[in-house]
């Protein structure tokens, strides 16, 4: 694989075994695939990666992830496949893992979650073309919030049942109308791409200082969690599918 203007970026698919929300989510198929395989061959067609691995802690998401060209070097500890888990620690154990067991040191580094399937290999190119152009921290991929989750819109409940606009300001100041509310964004999980330097800083980060926004369209942007985003994403994998057979 190629990279981006001879970077060296590294591409991490994240998946252990435990989902308590949907058994065996990462390898579950989802129209007809494993959904770990749509992750995974979207990286490998965005052509950016010098390496792509897999961190798991399960054998049988292995297996899958090499089936589809994807290499998983290790198996990732215990205590790093844990429910409350973070990425950093788990991302800067690939990182050690690779330079004590390959001599092998990336530039950068993309974290790839499964739960993610509908992100395209041109999402992937375009966040990557982003960072090296603009020589930031990281590339953070989000989605615009819709209007009635907006937190102009949102509100909180104080002392004796007070409710209060979650912005701080007064309810005379509240926006009326939606058009006029400021664009708020949401992470979406599909990418998050940083200098491999920072994973190692004092204090380390996943964002560093210098953070940009790599905005997709929310029909790309279903992170899935919970039985209801499966459906979802099933429905919006189909589109996806169908506006692909079409154009062929």
């Amino acid at each position: 694989m190629a990279s981006i203007s001879n970077s060296k970026i590294l591409g991490i698919i994240t998946a252990r075994g435990g989902s308590k929300g949907i058994p065996g989510k990462n390898i579950k198929e989802l129209c007809g695939k494993p959904l770990i395989a749509y992750t995974i061959e979207a990286a490998r067609e965005s052509g950016i990666f010098d390496r792509l691995i897999l961190s798991t802690d399960d054998e049988k998401i292995a297996a899958v992830a090499r089936q589809y060209g994807c290499e998983a070097p290790f198996m990732r500890p215990p205590e790093l496949a844990e429910d409350r888990i973070l990425h950093l620690p788990v991302v800067r154990h690939a990182i050690a893992w690779l330079k004590d067991n390959a001599g092998y040191v990336s530039d950068a580094v993309m974290i790839l979650q499964p739960t993610s399937p509908l992100r395209q290999p041109f999402h992937i190119r375009e966040a990557a073309e982003l960072f090296q152009k603009t020589g930031v921290d990281s590339i953070v991929s989000v989605t615009a919030v819709p209007g009635h989750y907006n937190p102009h819109w949102q509100f909180v409940i104080g002392q004796d049942q007070r409710l209060l606009v979650f912005t701080g300001e007064p309810f005379t100041g509240i926006i009326p109308r939606r058009q006029d509310l400021p664009s708020t964004y949401t992470r979406n999980g599909a990418i998050y791409l940083l200098k491999t330097n920072i994973l190692f800083a004092e204090p380390p980060s996943l964002y560093g200082d210098r953070v940009l926004a790599y905005p997709m369209d929310s029909g790309f942007s279903v992170n899935i969690d919970d039985p209801s985003d499966w459906e979802i994403a099933e429905r919006a994998m189909r589109k996806i599918l169908d506006s692909s057979n079409q154009a062929r």
